[in-house]
């Protein structure tokens, strides 16, 4: 069992919340019980997982993707009103990470992705060095980093081949970050992997021989949240129970 406040404070220190400018508050979003013995994570704060996180009689969530965020205006109606009613109603905690998760060395979603696709990270780019890059073990085509990507996620992606060169040099960033492909570009990169691509990254690709893949927001962020749980049910000696709301986006 740990407290409430104990595991708020943990993750603060632990993520270095701080430092982040971010586009909501991380941390504790909504107090309930004061004891925690069973902790869900998820990635999105969203209606099914609150359900599920209830019938699974959890005390606390812990996500990605909280429930407020830049420019919200402070109106509890429709679906938010939905979410954090059955939060209180049932005296479950909300935590929240964003960017703070999205950056840690160890938990983090990038960090977690790129052990799946056996990257080791050496260099870091682009805003409050959210972007990692790392060199392939055995350098590798196009067409296999993709295979690879699509049997980790298990979703197709959308793939725009660069110049046709080898990958060796592979850069990424889970979520919606395909504003840091020019960043990726400069820092060296042969393909950029992110979770959504907007249109002009295709033309960029195209321009200059960077490949780019897009593999899913959710699918690219559902590793970091996972281990961040399990890591705290060590800790703290809770239960933990990991629920993938499945996505397509």
């Amino acid at each position: 069992m740990a407290r409430r406040s104990e595991i708020d404070e943990y993750l603060s220190a632990l993520l270095q919340t701080a430092s982040f400018k971010d586009y909501g508050p991380n941390g504790l979003q909504i107090e309930g019980r004061d004891e925690v013995r069973k902790l869900v994570t998820g990635v999105t704060a969203s209606r099914a997982l609150i359900d599920a996180a209830i019938d699974a009689q959890a005390d606390a969530v812990l996500v990605h993707h909280g429930l407020f965020w830049r420019g919200y205006e402070g109106r509890i109606t429709g679906w938010l009103k939905q979410r954090i009613a059955r939060l209180l109603a049932h005296d479950i905690s909300l935590y929240a990470h964003h960017l703070p998760l999205d950056a840690h060395a160890e938990f983090g979603n990038n960090a977690q992705f790129g052990a799946r696709l056996g990257i080791a990270t050496d260099a870091r780019f682009g805003e409050q060095s959210l972007g990692f890059i790392g060199t392939l073990p055995v350098p590798s085509s196009m067409a296999d980093l993709v295979d690879r990507c699509e049997r980790l996620t298990g979703r197709t992606t959308t793939s725009i081949n660069g110049d046709g060169r080898t990958m060796v040099r592979v850069a990424w960033c889970t979520g919606g970050a395909q504003s840091y492909f020019e960043a990726a570009i400069a820092a060296g990169a042969d393909v950029f992997i992110t979770g959504e691509i907007s249109e002009p990254q295709a033309h960029l690709a195209r321009e200059t021989g960077t490949a780019f893949i897009a593999v899913g927001h959710h699918a690219s962020e559902r590793y970091g949240v996972q281990a961040l749980g399990a890591h705290l049910a060590t800790v703290f000696g809770i239960e933990h129970t990991h629920i993938d709301i499945d996505n397509p986006a």
